[in-house]
């Protein structure tokens, strides 16, 4: 009964409220002189705010169909996006000779909102190319990857149970890429490359004789989580918060390694008894993560600090 009550209650408000709100926007148009984008834009703080208040308006819900179809082919470009703010501009007539500076504002929040787009299905497209030994671009990635974890080392052979100091599970860490493709072997090498201390930190305190783990897989598997986030939206607060500009792979890169420094963080305060409390562990860093996306100033930085291991 309670729950036809509520179910009833929100059909009620629903109702009232797509009937109310063409008069409340009227109303506020005609005492505020301004229309709904320009309220956002003005009324909003920089950022996460303003860009989702920005990506709720019947405006650019409209011009969502064709712009995606231009990040899902990756060829969206600023001047697309000046040409939309041009358009809106226009139509909704508004004088920019009395407001400068929404124009620009206009513009970095479609930036983000389709940068975003255009994001996702960049990494999508990296997540669907499999690793090919016979792809000489993929095997010197691989290489570059072993030659940065492994400075001291020589590798041996291509395939050698070598790989296994790294944390691959076998012999050849071509098996293990199945799941996330390329987009798992990029994101760790990009951490080796660009974040080589902390991640030789995180490396060296993955080989604990108490709370170890396998290096190359965890790092897999946060690529999974960071491409979680990123595909269902819950990322959006840290991106838009991160970038005024297009959103390019290094940003992706850059949410990758702090979530992966953060979880080893977590892994060690944890104090796992074995590798079986991997999945515990990993959802309950996952749920911090999609709380703390929840607030609208969430980003995340790369700030590390090695401590002991």
């Amino acid at each position: 009964m309670l729950r036809l009550s509520l179910r009833m209650f929100g059909l009620v408000w629903v109702t009232v409220y797509w009937w109310v709100r063409p008069m409340v926007k009227w109303l506020l148009r005609r005492t505020t002189g301004l229309c709904e984008l320009q309220r956002v834009c003005y009324g909003e703080q920089r950022g996460a705010q303003r860009t989702q208040g920005v990506g709720r308006t019947p405006e650019i819900q409209k011009c969502m169909k064709y712009i995606d179809g231009k990040c899902q082919e990756r060829t969206l470009n600023q001047e697309l996006i000046y040409y939309v703010v041009f358009a809106i501009v226009k139509i909704k007539k508004i004088n920019t000779q009395a407001h400068k500076g929404f124009s620009d504002v206009l513009g970095q929040c479609l930036t983000q909102i389709w940068g975003f787009r255009q994001l996702s299905a960049e990494v999508e497209a990296k997540r669907r190319e499999m690793y090919d030994p016979a792809n000489p671009q993929h095997e010197e990635k691989l290489k570059a990857l072993w030659e940065l974890m492994m400075p001291d080392t020589q590798l041996e052979a291509r395939v050698t149970k070598q790989w296994q100091m790294i944390g691959f599970q076998g012999d050849d860490p071509q098996t293990d890429f199945r799941g996330m493709g390329v987009l798992g072997l990029e994101n760790l090498l990009f951490f080796a490359e660009h974040h080589t201390s902390a991640a030789r930190h995180v490396l060296a305190r993955s080989l604990h004789p108490t709370w170890g783990y396998s290096f190359a897989i965890v790092g897999i598997n946060i690529t999974h989580l960071a491409y979680s986030l990123l595909q269902s939206g819950a990322a959006k607060t840290h991106f838009y918060n991160a970038s005024k500009r297009f959103l390019e792979l290094r940003a992706f890169h850059q949410f990758y390694c702090h979530l992966f420094f953060s979880f080893d963080e977590m892994w060690r305060q944890e104090k796992p008894k074995d590798i079986m409390e991997f999945s515990r562990i990993r959802d309950k860093f996952e749920a911090q993560v999609k709380l703390k996306l929840k607030n609208p100033l969430a980003f995340f930085k790369c700030n590390f600090v090695l401590e002991n291991v």
